[in-house]
């Protein structure tokens, strides 16, 4: 799934800010444990809000948080551009009747944005989009389980920081070399992406059944 992007959506109860979580099956907008991260932009800050969501499970199935079953939906439209921050416009009908909203990115940031979610939330609905087998995840028992739940939110890592939100979680003591092993491991089985910086640091993330095509950020 893809997770933890700055959102505001208008749902008819008013605007709120939360996750937009997309699985090959759903749309969810999530507004769940709420977290704020202040981040630095030069001697300026941003602050970036966002749900710390580790299974869709968690996610209680009413207002504001809204679940949107891709065989329902009738329209996806990308939406603003260079003026208007981007997003996508939704219309579905959850069997009560029609029911549409625009979600729109909080910040501009680099790589694709919300505007590309669309061709692939059409490609899912018309049995199209190339889907990719992700093995289980291992125990949360493991070293690897652990680290494959840190990576739940589908964003990159670095060693540092895996180690550190392992250790916070679990309550656990880790040497650097043995997370770094775990999580290399892990890249080799197929179950999180490498990714090395021209600095020479690698960074992971977890896996997605949408391969290439994962919109995560």
């Amino acid at each position: 799934m893809a997770g933890k992007k700055e959102l505001e959506a208008e749902f008819g109860f008013g605007e709120v800010e939360g996750t937009l979580v997309l699985t090959d099956h759903r749309v969810i907008f999530a507004c769940t444990d709420e977290k704020l991260v202040e981040l630095p932009l030069g001697f300026l800050q941003s602050d970036f809000i966002f749900s710390e969501i580790e299974s869709i499970d968690q996610i209680p199935q009413m207002p504001p948080n809204v679940f949107i079953s891709i065989s329902s939906i009738e329209s996806v439209k990308p939406h603003g551009g260079r003026i208007e921050r981007p997003g996508i416009e939704l219309e579905w009908d959850d069997g009560k009747g029609k029911r549409s909203v625009l979600v729109v990115q909080g910040e501009e940031r680099k790589g694709k944005g919300l505007r590309d979610w669309a061709p692939v939330i059409e490609n899912l609905k018309a049995g199209r989009q190339k889907l990719v087998a992700i093995p289980q995840p291992p125990s949360v028992d493991t070293l690897e389980g652990k680290i494959v739940r840190v990576l739940s939110d589908m964003q990159e890592k670095g060693v540092l920081e895996v180690e550190e939100e392992v250790e916070e979680q679990f309550k656990v003591d880790l040497d650097p070399d043995d997370v770094q092993a775990a999580c290399d491991a892990l890249a080799a089985k197929g179950m999180v992406k490498r990714y090395p910086d021209s600095s020479g640091d690698v960074y992971y993330r977890r896996a997605s059944p949408l391969g290439e095509d994962d919109l995560s950020s």
